[in-house]
């Protein structure tokens, strides 16, 4: 935790996020390349630890998506600004929220691929965490332009028949 504390720049928007991401990514790589080495051992910690992160990242999806529909009323919200921050978000925060999100999928695949049909398969689950992580920084933090509805969605004027007077 102290390192990814040192790791995230502290004038950084939404920092308990982002030491969030990277804290529940080492974890997860420690313990999936732990139980890849000894599976019989730490396959049932492995497994406990997926479906944790998994439900976080459920959690997180789904209160960023909510955070993101009461946002959309003033701000042209994105898919891709809002979970995978382009646009929307500095340089920092995307590399360190985007790069946890691409390390998860690494490990997860990776891992998985090493113990085909073991308790690691769990592991593919991990990467909405980094997902739902990424989309509650969006919908938070994110920088979007304003919406602008004048025209596309505004009613025509209603104008007199001017042959029934």
């Amino acid at each position: 935790m102290m390192a990814a504390m040192k790791i995230v720049p502290a004038n950084l928007d939404g920092r308990p996020i982002i030491v969030a991401s990277l804290v529940g990514t080492a974890i997860f790589t420690a313990v999936a390349v732990a139980a890849a080495i000894t599976p019989k051992t730490l396959g049932g910690v492995a497994v406990a630890v997926d479906l944790v992160l998994f439900a976080l990242g459920i959690a997180a999806f789904l209160s960023a998506y909510a955070l993101a529909i009461s946002r959309s009323r003033y701000d042209a919200i994105g898919i891709g600004g809002l979970y995978f921050l382009a646009g929307s978000a500095p340089a920092p925060v995307r590399r360190l929220l985007i790069g946890a999100l691409v390390a998860e999928t690494v490990v997860a695949f990776a891992t998985a691929a090493a113990r085909p049909f073991s308790s690691l398969a769990f592991g593919i689950l991990v990467p909405m965490f980094g997902l739902g992580l990424s989309g509650r920084w969006g919908a938070r933090y994110g920088h979007f332009n304003p919406r602008d509805d004048r025209g596309a969605h505004a009613p025509a004027p209603v104008e007199q028949n001017v042959d029934h007077g």
